[in-house]
């Protein structure tokens, strides 16, 4: 089974990249010069030699047919993944079969890790089938766990109740004076009291009162989502179903992928990064080709390092994905891959700006605590407005304005370039601050373009 035969782009080559500086360098490296004895298997792996200021070149091989996404050995010293050798690696594969040609059979320094990767992930399958096993052997012992936990979030939220019951009565201007030390203490009591959801938003209540000129209400709106989520744990026994599973996801419990199993062919709309101190999380959105469903993949990484799981945009690859439980819940666990992710004509069914906007609306309703929904936009047009920019649907008289977050990022002038003034497709999320386009298609059936 191979893909080598249809070649990535270099836009779905550099979205590997960890930072910047990785892209610029690999950039470099995608040429021939600085590459010797590079080649490719019909079991969907690229190696090569390149060289660097010492006397031996860099030993460079890549799994371009792992289902998860490309897997990279390098000899060089450099702890990102992928390094900039692999990077350029891929650009000259990606570039044509003249640079990187067809072999009957790797070297053997690359056919050894290939080997020993492959083993190692047969390994990781059986002992996930055990573990599972394992873990339904003693549901007993898993019930009083969960119970444990259970009282010491309750002991959290009831104190975080009067934490905020305090600073009501207080008046919010108090929180201004009290500085960022007191949100932190709050926060470090719910992560004693095993509840991280609980945590993190109580840390994005102490940013709030230096955030600029009407804070006091957007705290107030934030406090009173948090005294919601709050009393939705204190009240879990009444809430449905469906409800409940979504207040103990945002608290933080930890779940399982319960939903059915769903195959399809899953086109990789978007993939991006957001880091903090600790940890490292990569959102990766999915759109099924039959199904019309959107998926999200969360994959995570120890504070500087990039996450496992890498799809870069543009790619489909045939699978099972199954979803979290919670109402209104897009998040899901990546199942059997039948086939490595390889280059898509797939598009996605797109929506007006009123549309999309009704759509958050209405996943409001399942998830108050829900900060944006995954949308595709149909024939927009990027136009500034003041200070600001929006998204204009060329076909009706509205109009989705641009979060701040988006309109600091390059992407913006990306899709002020494709676009031209013309109507274009753009994949993002849209809530309560705007929208935010990660991904766009232009006119016609070209590749589709990162943002992000």
């Amino acid at each position: 089974m191979t893909q080598l035969g249809v070649r990535w782009t270099a836009d779905q080559v550099l979205a590997l990249a960890p930072d910047a500086a990785s892209r610029k360098a690999g950039s470099k490296l995608g040429a021939a010069g600085p590459w010797s004895e590079a080649g490719s298997s019909d079991e969907g792996t690229v190696w090569g030699l390149c060289k660097g200021s010492g006397s031996k070149p860099y030993q460079t091989v890549i799994d371009v047919a792992d289902a998860s996404g490309p897997a990279y050995k390098c000899s060089c010293p450099s702890r990102k993944f992928p390094c900039k050798h692999a990077l350029g690696l891929l650009l000259l594969w990606a570039g044509g079969e003249g640079a990187v040609p067809p072999a009957q059979q790797p070297p053997d320094w690359a056919q050894e890790w290939i080997k020993g990767r492959r083993q190692r992930a047969d390994e990781k399958r059986a002992a996930g089938a055990a573990g599972s096993s394992t873990a339904s052997a003693d549901p007993e012992a898993a019930r009083r766990r969960a119970e444990r936990r259970a009282v010491r979030v309750t002991a959290g939220a009831t104190e975080l109740e009067q934490r905020l019951t305090d600073l009501l009565r207080g008046g919010l201007a108090g929180a201004e004076q009290a500085g960022y030390r007191m949100w932190e203490e709050t926060a470090a009591r719910m992560v004693d009291a095993q509840a991280p959801g609980l945590a993190a938003r109580v840390r994005e209540l102490g940013a709030i009162p230096a955030s600029g000129p009407g804070w006091p209400v957007r705290l107030l709106e934030e406090c009173a989502l948090l005294h919601l989520l709050d009393q939705g744990w204190l009240r879990r026994e009444r809430l449905p179903e469906a409800l409940g599973d979504t207040v103990r996801s945002r608290i933080g419990l930890p779940a399982s992928a319960k939903g059915p199993a769903v195959r399809d062919r899953w086109l990789v709309l978007a993939q991006y990064d957001s880091a903090d101190t600790k940890l490292t999380t990569r959102r990766i959105w999915l759109y099924g080709a039959e199904s019309g469903r959107t998926a999200l993949l969360l994959s995570y990484g120890a504070a500087g390092r990039a996450p496992e799981l890498a799809l870069p945009v543009g790619l489909a690859l045939e699978a099972e994905v199954s979803a979290y439980p919670g109402a209104g819940q897009l998040r899901a666990a990546l199942g059997e891959q039948f086939a490595p992710p390889a280059p898509a004509a797939i598009r996605p069914t797109g929506v007006t700006t009123t549309e999309a906007a009704a759509r958050y609306g209405e996943a409001l309703r399942d998830d108050p605590w829900l900060d944006s929904v995954p949308v595709t936009l149909d024939r927009v047009v990027p136009t500034p407005d003041g200070d600001s920019w929006q998204l204009v649907d060329a076909d009706a008289d509205s109009a989705l304005p641009l979060t701040p977050a988006a309109r600091a990022r390059p992407g913006l002038w990306r899709l002020v370039a494709l676009s031209g003034g013309a109507p274009v497709k753009v994949f993002g999320e849209c809530g309560h601050r705007g929208f935010t386009p990660l991904t766009a298609w232009p006119r016609g059936r070209g590749e589709a373009v990162q943002l992000c």
